[in-house]
């Protein structure tokens, strides 16, 4: 899979904050920008290859992604028209780099990392929609019919939900959708959104609508997106994650669970005390000082303590954890009485 990002318009509805460089290349918190904000994520999924569609200020935004250092290699495209035509034409001028499954996005797209999860483990094509997010006047919605998408744009109203331009694309629907685009470019048609190509295929383009509902999906327009949205980003990175080990090794699994409660804010592990897991099993073989050890040498965990029970009521009224991660090992058993017990104290606050 390659990512196509498309960094070619001009942002003027920024003002004085792309007066120098993309609108790409605005920060929306201490560490990030908009662009590197994508890319990291991308990285982290493992994406190794971007498409990226340049034009004002192109010099600027290929200095700046080189001196982000990350693993990832960037084909960049220059629209040598970019202020006279919309993003469908800076598509066309990339065609011959996108024969693969594509992860398209707008470069002025914020979003956090459980809905890059969910759009990637599709198994259909598909684009981010929102459930419950009330329809916008000027931004685009996705009609949706049967679960599918049959039409973008911003004048639809009907049958439509909140959409955002990011989307995972199956090999043979992206071939669909730009080779459509393609006629409408050489047809000079270039004015216009790509999404006025894939609406003239009448569904044709088998896009499933994915509903991220209230997770943070949103693009940058102005100043006042940029306030709400660095605003909403701050709250997704600051949230608490919380977890439970009681294992003596870690293994692949535990890493990638860890891996992915990572992905939801800030980690904190709990790990059980020696007298806590011999009261459910074996007594550990390593003492909890130096299970402790273990995960506080683990990249990206924010913080390791103990938890002295196996209910977790001291720990969350502690920690005040907006997400508790576990396996599904507890939904029955004995441990399900632990998990009833999370799920009532989480539910008072």
């Amino acid at each position: 899979m390659k990512a196509l990002i498309l960094n070619s318009g001009l942002g003027s509805r920024m003002g004085v904050l792309t007066s120098e460089h993309p609108k790409c290349m605005t920060e929306v918190s201490p560490r990030d920008t908009i662009l590197s904000h994508q890319l990291r994520q991308l990285a982290a999924e493992g994406i190794e290859e971007v498409v990226m569609t340049t034009g004002y200020y192109d010099s600027v935004l290929m200095d700046y992604c080189e001196s982000l250092d990350l693993p990832i290699h960037i084909t960049f495209v220059r629209n040598p028209v970019y202020d006279k035509t919309n993003y469908i034409y800076s598509i066309y001028c990339a065609r011959e780099y996108l024969d693969d499954d594509i992860l398209l996005m707008h470069g002025d797209l914020v979003f956090e990392n459980e809905v890059l999860d969910m759009i990637l483990k599709s198994d259909e094509s598909c684009m981010a929609v929102s459930s419950t997010l009330p329809l916008p006047e000027k931004d685009f919605k996705a009609v949706v019919k049967d679960g599918y998408v049959q039409k973008v744009g911003i004048e639809f109203f009907e049958n439509a939900m909140e959409a955002q331009a990011l989307y995972s694309l199956k090999k043979e629907d992206w071939k669909v959708w730009l080779d459509q685009i393609c006629a409408f470019c050489e047809a000079g048609n270039t004015k216009v959104y790509a999404e006025n190509a894939l609406n003239e295929l009448n569904g044709a383009c088998h896009i499933k609508a994915l509903d991220v509902k209230d997770l943070l999906c949103a693009e940058i327009d102005n100043q006042d997106d940029l306030s709400s949205v660095s605003a909403k980003l701050k709250a997704v990175e600051n949230r608490i994650v919380y977890m439970t080990f009681a294992t003596d090794i870690i293994h692949g699994g535990h890493i990638a669970i860890i891996k992915k409660a990572q992905k939801l804010g800030r980690l904190i592990i709990g790990v059980l005390s020696d007298e806590a897991v011999s009261n459910y099993k074996r007594f550990p073989l390593v003492p909890a000082e130096e299970r402790k050890v273990m995960f506080e040498n683990i990249a990206g965990v924010y913080k390791v303590v103990d938890q002295n029970t196996l209910s977790y009521k001291e720990n969350i009224e502690k920690y005040h954890p907006d997400i508790i991660v576990h396996g599904d090992d507890w939904i029955s058993g004995f441990q399900k009485p632990v998990r009833d017990e999370v799920v009532s104290l989480l539910a008072e606050y």
